[in-house]
């Protein structure tokens, strides 16, 4: 069969033959899966909040045996600030060395690096969260979906046919398949049934500026979110989200314009189990100063924990935020006042028992990786004031998680001594 035959036979079986049921049971909860319970999450069975950071790149790197100790270093020093929650790229397409060259097709050895991340995050402790492919063009995203769709005569308005196509859709469909029941080879586990990942996110930053009344984003929302919770019960889903607002709360985002996303109806769909928000005033607000800057970002993250807490009535995770050292004026205090700023707000909250969980700030990097360097990079065992403010921060936070651990302990010990005296 030829490869253009093999994409059609594809295409074909997922539009005709799949059945969505979108819910499976969960196992217990006492076996390493991060949980939702209300508006917390949950570590086998107490509540779980954590900092963590982004590291797009591991799979990438990791895709090399001879540059796998950067993975390692990363996580080693990563936990060593106690940051355990990780973001990664679980895609790469199009291209000869991507994970997936071509629909339905996939590089071994690129998924062996992304085995060996997984296997590395679990020794490491690091949770795990995976996208699954990008809005933007870096490393193939929406718009390589749309091409190959092309290449076999789909007439496609813009890119952002990915999200209407019927082909494209199948394309994706597959992807999330192929990623969810991958066996690593290290492990010997489905990605699907491995406790070290802890969500799924359905795209990096979805926008779709072709219908900025948020239908076209919520509708394949809830068909992706449907599909994924179909093959997988385990893992938490989120969809990707930057925290824009829908069209009526337009005054909430930078400059009020909308995006296409709705912060409050895409995350209200069943299956999504947690909120994100990305924090970025440097780039929303580039001509205005720093000061102007921190009064947004304070507002911005005010408004989603209150809204995750009162209207979605679910966690909400910092997933992205930063400032370059590239933007003109940059001094470090001002990265340091962002920081603060987003790790003060979430520890505000979560000492209370709130919706704010953790914050993952961009970019972590370790040292020999200067073609990574954006502006916003971080490396941990280089003295800053940044480092530090990470560490104090972050293992505030993780005193919280274990405070409420060794309240349970206490409480079972408690119970344990009082069924033993009725005994007596």
């Amino acid at each position: 069969m030829t490869n253009l035959h093999s994409i059609l036979f594809l295409f074909s079986f997922f539009l005709f033959t799949q059945q969505q049921w979108c819910l499976q049971p969960l196992p217990a909860v006492e076996d390493g899966f991060v949980r939702i319970n209300g508006t917390h999450f949950t570590l086998k069975g107490a509540p779980f909040y954590a900092n963590g950071f982004n590291a797009y790149w591991l799979m990438d790197v990791a895709s090399n045996p001879c540059q796998r100790s950067k993975v390692m270093s990363a996580f080693r020093e990563a936990v060593r600030s106690s940051l355990v929650i990780g973001r990664t790229w679980a895609f790469s397409d199009g291209g000869s060395n991507a994970l997936q060259p071509s629909p339905g097709v996939y590089n071994e050895n690129m998924f062996q690096g992304l085995d060996f991340v997984i296997s590395e995050g679990g020794k490491f402790g690091v949770k795990l969260i995976l996208s699954l492919v990008n809005n933007f063009n870096d490393y193939g995203g929406k718009d390589q979906y749309v091409q190959w769709a092309k290449e076999l005569g789909q007439q496609m308005q813009n890119e952002e046919s990915f999200f209407t196509n019927p082909m494209v859709k199948s394309f994706f469909k597959n992807h999330i398949k192929t990623i969810l029941t991958r066996r690593n080879t290290i492990t010997g586990v489905m990605y699907k049934d491995d406790p070290t990942i802890m969500a799924w996110e359905l795209m990096n930053e979805p926008r779709c500026l072709s219908d900025i009344s948020g239908a076209t984003i919520q509708n394949w929302t809830s068909e992706m979110a449907c599909y994924l919770k179909s093959i997988d019960g385990n893992h938490l889903l989120e969809v990707g989200l930057e925290g824009f607002y829908g069209t009526s709360l337009s005054q909430k985002n930078p400059n009020n314009l909308p995006h296409g996303t709705d912060f409050i109806a895409n995350n209200q769909i069943l299956e999504v189990d947690f909120a994100t928000v990305h924090s970025y005033p440097d780039q929303w607000l580039s001509n205005r100063d720093n000061y102007v800057q921190l009064d947004f970002l304070q507002q911005w993250i005010h408004d989603h924990i209150e809204d995750a807490q009162n209207i979605l009535k679910k966690p909400v995770l910092f997933t992205e935020f930063g400032k370059s050292w590239r933007q003109p004026g940059y001094n470090v205090s001002q990265k340091d006042q962002l920081y603060n700023v987003v790790y003060s707000s979430i520890y505000r909250s979560a000492r209370t028992g709130g919706v704010a969980v953790g914050g993952l700030f961009w970019q972590q990097l370790v040292h020999g990786m200067d073609s990574y360097k954006d502006g916003y990079e971080v490396i941990l065992t280089e003295p800053s004031s940044t480092v530090s403010l990470i560490y104090q921060q972050s293992k505030k936070l993780s005193a919280t998680h274990k405070r409420f651990i060794a309240k349970k302990k206490t409480q079972s010990t408690k119970s344990k001594e009082i069924d033993a005296n009725k005994l007596v």
